[in-house]
């Protein structure tokens, strides 16, 4: 495929080059969109809240709100809908033939999802997804991670009749946060009548008629079924290109405390493909990833503006504050000298899931009216 050209950089007015659209990259790209030249490559349309997906898969209205169209908050940039293929000097080689130089590049590619490019089949996805749940009366999830729990957590608070089965490989359920955190997600669930099934795995290929067996030999029987396991980083791609050296053996980008990648000055990584020694406290999450953009957008202005490296703002990692969902009214919280759960955590994040605080923080009014 030729390449296409973009014009040259103009030395007026410096580009940044932004990858990857999510949480963290679509934050920074309108930070920065009046300060720079801002292209924000992303292989779908849209930005989405990812941590307002479960509630939306089975209340579908709600992603009216949590699904918003790049060109909502991004006015005064350019996006390019497509996904970078490679990295040669200073530019970016997008899959359909693009070649867009920079003078300052953010990585920000998340995880590997599949999802639809433009934001109304996303919305029919969520109906589509939400009709299943409704037609069934047993529901397999497997997954125990937080997108398990908070899915289980929202279809028992809608319709306690369902026969909801949790199998996870773990020993404990939400193993990213502390055991006690973890029992407590687990007594809220099986008092809703959930069966739990620790240590276990399932293999959906080789289920029939519904009937599903676990690596512990016992046998579910389920309309449908969830996989809500992890998703692979999103720098497979990276691997192939000058950045191979860079990333660690968990395929994530080492960045020094400035967010940079470790040895680049004018390359940036921001969210959950990043790797700093020390962040080992740090949960992957997503108001971290948007404090990972503020910081790095505030670094760029201010190598923009010529100030001295030695200014740039330093990236503190977060304590490990976690808050799990559990429908819209309980939620199970972590905080560094106290885990609670129900209501009073709920109050916190169940209700809205921070959506209207995202979208206020993307210069987006909290709701559509």
């Amino acid at each position: 495929m030729a390449t296409e050209e973009l014009p040259p950089l103009a030395s007026e007015f410096k580009r940044v080059v932004v990858l990857g659209g999510g949480i963290a990259g679509a934050l920074l790209a309108k930070s920065l969109q009046f300060r720079a030249e801002v292209f924000l490559i992303d292989p779908k349309e849209y930005f989405e809240i990812p941590w307002a997906s479960l509630r939306a898969m089975v209340e579908p209205s709600f992603a009216e709100r949590s699904v918003i169209n790049h060109s909502d908050y991004f006015t005064n940039g350019q996006l390019v809908v497509s996904t970078a293929v490679d990295i040669r000097g200073n530019e970016v080689l997008t899959s359909d033939g693009r070649s867009i130089a920079y003078d300052y590049l953010v990585i920000a590619t998340g995880h590997m999802d599949h999802v639809p490019r433009i934001r109304t089949e996303r919305l029919e996805q969520y109906q589509a997804e939400s009709e299943k749940i409704n037609a069934a009366d047993s529901i397999l999830i497997i997954g125990g991670g937080p997108t398990g729990v908070e899915l289980a957590g929202e279809i028992v608070a809608d319709d306690p009749n369902k026969k909801v089965t949790l199998v996870h490989r773990g020993s404990r359920l939400l193993e990213f946060i502390g055991a006690k955190a973890s029992k407590k997600a687990l007594d809220w669930l099986t008092s809703r009548k959930v069966e739990v099934l620790l240590s276990q795995s399932v293999d959906t290929n080789s289920a029939a008629d519904g009937t599903y067996r676990t690596s512990g030999g016992e046998t579910i029987t389920a309309d449908c079924h969830f996989v809500c396991t992890g998703k692979p980083i999103g720098s497979s791609w990276l691997k192939d290109t000058i950045f191979k050296d860079y990333l660690d053996g968990h395929g994530k980008l080492v960045v020094d405390d400035n967010l940079r990648v470790r040895g680049l000055k004018k390359v940036f990584a921001i969210g959950d493909i990043t790797a700093l020694p020390g962040w080992d406290l740090e949960i992957q999450q997503g108001y971290l990833a948007q404090r990972h953009a503020m910081v790095a957008a505030k670094n760029i202005k201010m190598l923009i503006s010529g100030e001295k490296e030695t200014k740039l703002a330093v990236y503190k990692p977060g304590t490990a504050i976690a808050i799990v969902s559990l429908g819209k009214r309980d939620a199970v919280a972590q905080f560094p000298f106290l885990t609670i759960s129900g209501c009073l955590p709920g109050m916190i994040k169940s209700k809205d899931l921070f959506v209207g605080k995202t979208r206020k923080t993307m210069g987006l009014k909290p709701t559509l009216t």
